[in-house]
């Protein structure tokens, strides 16, 4: 890697002037600092993702068209094809028309009968049969983030994976550790001792930024010497490149990537120029990139709150909405809100990229049209269904005792309404694609039991829980079993909560500290999405800030399922996250009276809806909150003072004593 300064080599400190940023500012990249003025984010988005793998898998030249088919809409697009206009707007027959070249590749679909998934020539006839598996993007999306995260120093990686198709990474660390090698006058502590002292100005008068898209300077920036934070980005866009490079030599796929200060930022930059392409966003060129943005693209604005915002103050122009002052955000939006959105449209994001652990359920689904009418039809879909869930548990190391799921549930909604049962999944015994499909008819039956199962609309199975493998100290009950032949034992579940998750989850809940802008999130489709159902009830903050997170994940979870609900919201590019079909509109949910063009968008428009009251209805609130006043250690009347553990405490009886420790 060489230098950014002239002449390819590392040259000493001389300049006299003093930089803007602190040593304290320095050491601070080393910590992944939310708040360092020197902090570099960026994010990598894969181009047209889905197609880039059907191209890949079929060996299909990059400059041919490519569409990926679900039934008779699209889901993914590739760039040539877009070039004649095709969008994911367009059924199969009008694309067709615009482009008679254009290959057509429908997803890969589970087969009542078929242990595995598998591409079909005659899937798109057969919605009523099949059901939809998106395992081929999931698989290659694997293997995309191990190779970024092979790209990078092990010690020196932070990785949040996005979604199937989209990756954050702060490079602050090895950032810092390039900084002092270029530039070891950067090690030596301050001459005054004063962390807060100014560092010496850089010594690089010029920077080579390659084939960067570079976003242009004000004029008046122009003629300034380059500071330590565009030296630091530069070294960010360097490490990007190497990145994207090795996911094209290993791996073939094609990604573009932003580069800035913060998350916000980055995702708009690496939207900006597509396909395989990076653009570089430097502190001082944020507010003149943001000028040509709709406030609607910007992240967490594309739903109720833009909409709020664009209605309120009568444009969608981030340069207008600068001008107004922080008083009368306030006055329309609440303090809170004001505050987060007149920071976000000058570009001030300190969101954190949280590394993501594994996956923390699985759900595979299917909404029926002709709806079925008898427990032999469900027996049959529940086999897939199980099938579906195996296959990925195989992924997820279940064989090899890695990981074990707790719990199954089945979700069953007949007229309107969604009953669900579930049970702990047994130990000490094998599981297997069998044993998980008797588990699921059980609770068939016991729904059926009840009456009024038919016809039914919707099914979804689901496992949750998952336990690790026994690492390090075991415990006394794993002394008498044998590591490979029991799985790890099951602990009691404290909440039935369904966390409707597919995708890496961080291990902590991203906080949402706003209250007020809560509460535009908190039901994130109900504003963002058309047909959704709108809810208000009030929160508590930290159940707000649990929902907003389950919302989030749960969108993914469902995208990731096979079961794509129409977006209507305009993304902030047209292959931001994983591609789903957005239709024209003419049949009408009966729910929320959303309309559509055809058949196939209104039923996955449904099972968003079925998936959403699935959530809903599983959320338990704390027990904690729900119990009387005396079992939270109050005590009754006489009981006398609580104990810390909430039991009142009591005298000792005749002939008892202290016990005394140690």
């Amino acid at each position: 890697m060489s230098p950014p300064s002239p002449g390819g080599a590392s040259s000493p400190l001389r300049d006299a002037r003093r930089s803007r940023f602190t040593y304290r500012q320095l050491a601070q990249l080393a910590t992944y600092s939310i708040t360092t003025p020197l902090r570099v984010i960026a994010h990598i988005d894969l181009d047209a993702f889905y197609a880039q793998c059907e191209m890949i898998r079929l060996g299909v030249a990059e400059d041919k068209p490519l569409a990926v088919q679900q039934w008779q809409g699209l889901i993914a697009v590739n760039y040539p094809a877009r070039k004649w206009g095709i969008g994911r707007h367009c059924n199969v027959a009008e694309a067709k028309k615009l482009c008679p070249d254009l290959i057509a590749q429908h997803v890969a679909t589970w087969r009542e009968g078929d242990d595995k998934w598998a591409y079909r020539d005659d899937a798109a006839a057969n919605i009523a049969t099949d059901k939809v598996s998106l395992d081929p993007y999931r698989l290659q999306s694997r293997k995309i983030l191990a190779t970024i995260k092979e790209s990078l120093p092990r010690d020196l990686q932070k990785v949040e994976k996005a979604s199937i198709d989209e990756v954050f990474l702060d490079l602050s660390a090895q950032i810092h550790a390039e900084l002092l090698r270029r530039f070891p006058e950067l090690s030596s502590p301050p001459p005054s001792g004063d962390v807060s002292e100014p560092l010496p100005f850089p010594s690089a008068a010029a920077l080579e930024w390659q084939n960067d898209n570079l976003i242009d300077l004000e004029e008046d920036e122009e003629a300034v010497d380059p500071d330590w934070d565009d030296v630091a980005i530069l070294i960010g866009s360097e490490i990007v490149r190497r990145v994207r490079a090795q996911v094209r030599e290993k791996l073939g796929y094609t990604c573009s990537a932003g580069i800035a200060n913060n998350k916000l930022v980055s995702k708009l930059g690496s939207a900006f120029k597509k396909p395989n392409e990076q653009t570089v966003v430097r502190n001082r060129a944020v507010m003149l990139f943001l000028t040509e943005i709709k406030v609607t693209k910007m992240r967490n604005l594309g739903g109720k709150l833009g909409d709020q915002v664009v209605s309120t103050f009568g444009t969608e122009s981030i340069k207008e909405l600068r001008d107004i002052p922080l008083e009368q955000f306030k006055a329309k939006l609440g303090e809170e809100t004001a505050i987060w959105f007149y920071n976000t449209i000058r570009g001030i994001d300190h969101s954190e990229v949280n590394s993501r652990t594994q996956i923390k359920s699985m759900l595979s689904a299917k909404s029926f049209r002709p709806l079925i009418k008898s427990s032999e039809q469900a027996t049959k879909w529940l086999r897939i269904f199980a099938g579906d869930i195996y296959s990925r548990l195989v992924e997820e190391g279940i064989l090899e005792h890695k990981r074990w799921p707790r719990t199954i549930n089945l979700h069953h909604r007949h007229a309107g309404q969604t009953r669900s049962r579930g049970c702990p999944i047994p130990t000490g015994k094998p599981l297997d694609e069998q044993a998980l499909f008797i588990l699921c008819k059980e609770l068939l039956n016991q729904i059926v039991a009840e009456g009024g199962a038919w016809p039914c609309t919707n099914l979804s199975l689901s496992v949750s829980g998952f336990e690790e493998g026994v690492k390090g100290n075991m415990g006394i009950g794993a002394f008498f079993k044998k590591r490979d032949e029991t799985p790890p034992p099951l602990r009691p579940l404290n909440d039935t909560e369904f966390e409707n998750v597919a995708i890496e989850q961080p291990s902590k809940k991203p906080r949402l500290d706003k209250p007020n802008i809560e509460r535009f999130f908190s039901k994130r489709n109900a504003g963002s999405r058309q047909g959704s159902p709108s809810e208000t009830q009030p929160l508590d903050m930290d159940k707000q800030q649990s929902e907003v997170a389950d919302s989030l994940w749960f969108d993914q979870e469902w995208k990731e399922s096979g079961m794509l609900e129409p977006e209507t919201t305009t993304s902030s590019h047209e292959n931001s996250g994983p591609e789903d079909p957005s239709y024209l509109t003419v049949l009408a949910c009966p729910r929320c009276k959303a309309s559509f063009d055809d058949e196939v968008s209104l039923q996955s428009h449904e099972d968003w809806h079925f998936a959403k009251d699935i959530q809903d209805s599983e959320r338990v609130k704390p027990a904690f909150a729900e119990q009387p006043a005396a079992s939270r250690g109050h005590g009754s009347k006489g009981s006398g003072p609580a104990s810390k553990r909430g039991r009142p405490r009591t005298k000792r009886e005749q002939g008892q004593s202290k016990l005394k420790f140690g």
